[in-house]
């Protein structure tokens, strides 16, 4: 005897059963604030078999959408770091709560980390991100014309590659990659890059400052490339975003650093300003008077991040 199926089974559910199951999730109902804002939490947005699942998680503000969208990327030395969590230094709920409140939708990202996979697989996972909110805009209430991208550390530099690397640049299309929903345009209207790397190979050359001896820290640049610069040169200029600035016709960029960076010195972001106004973007570069990596030492963090918001919401049309 068949039976029927339970009252709350939605039987137009089976249309989307196919095996094998795409790689990646389409965005089911999101959860609704007192506050107004639409969370879609956990979204997997690329698989690769072998590898943790690529996540995402959206904000989309109170009201009428579309919104335009931020896609924020997380640091951590491409090692380590949580698309939920910015730097200690930086508020969770200043950060959301500044996005949000110029009439942005937040979109924040994991991506695989070096020792699961060398480059370019992060930035991989960053354009798949980047197709995927696109592919699904209706569905999240955001706009796909207006997207531009924010990280820190290494996700500043993940967040400047996003905006210099296209299918039209030198190596676009190996670094463009195909995972999630596989194609689709993956540029971007504006960068906020916080204390990137721009120079992987000037960059090697630097110091390591010391890090606790109870923390065990692979060399961040063997890590990412799989092998050390000096066997790999041609792989760390394929990582800089130096490499990409002439001739990209680059969106425009707000550059922000501590002057006195430890581990990734200001004249990372200088050099990378030099290539963008050479190849004639809008570019700002904003100093952070004495400050050290993730901005330790500033006394107005909410300056950083309201400026940072301000640029962003100018240049995707944002209405708070």
């Amino acid at each position: 005897m068949t039976q029927s199926p339970p009252a709350a089974f939605d039987t137009a559910d089976m249309a989307d059963m196919t095996w094998p199951p795409p790689p990646f999730q389409k965005p089911v109902p999101p959860v609704t604030g007192t506050d107004g804002v639409r969370r879609f939490d956990g979204i997997t947005y690329a698989t690769t078999p072998g590898y943790r699942p690529r996540l995402l998680d959206v904000q989309v503000p109170a009201g009428e959408g579309p919104f335009p969208a931020v896609v924020w990327i997380h640091g951590g030395g491409w090692l380590d770091g949580d698309r939920r969590y910015p730097p200690p230094t930086v508020p969770a709920a200043l950060l959301h709560g500044a996005v949000l409140g110029a009439g942005l939708a937040l979109v924040s990202i994991d991506y695989r980390h070096s020792l699961e996979a060398p480059f370019p697989a992060q930035l991989h996972d960053v354009k798949a991100a980047i197709r995927y909110v696109r592919h699904f805009a209706g569905d999240l209430g955001i706009d796909p014309d207006r997207v531009g991208v924010w990280g820190e550390s290494a996700g500043g530099h993940l967040a400047a590659l996003a905006g210099l690397v296209g299918p039209g640049s030198p190596g676009g299309p190996a670094m463009e990659g195909a995972h999630g929903v596989g194609s689709g345009d993956t540029g971007v209207l504006a960068v906020v890059d916080w204390y990137g790397v721009s120079d992987v190979v000037a960059l090697s050359r630097h110091p390591m400052p010391a890090m606790p001896t109870e923390v065990e820290f692979p060399n961040p640049y063997e890590a990412l490339l799989g092998a050390t610069v000096d066997e790999r040169p041609d792989l760390a200029r394929a990582a800089s975003p130096v490499t990409y600035a002439q001739g990209s016709n680059p969106p425009p960029f707000l550059l922000v650093h501590g002057t006195r960076d430890g581990l990734v010195p200001y004249s990372q972001s200088e050099a990378l300003a030099v290539e963008l106004t050479r190849a004639g973007g809008e570019v700002t570069l904003r100093p952070v008077d004495g400050a050290d990596h993730i901005f330790i030492g500033s006394p107005d963090i909410v300056a950083i991040v309201d400026e940072s918001v301000a640029f962003l919401a100018g240049h995707l049309g944002a209405q708070a």
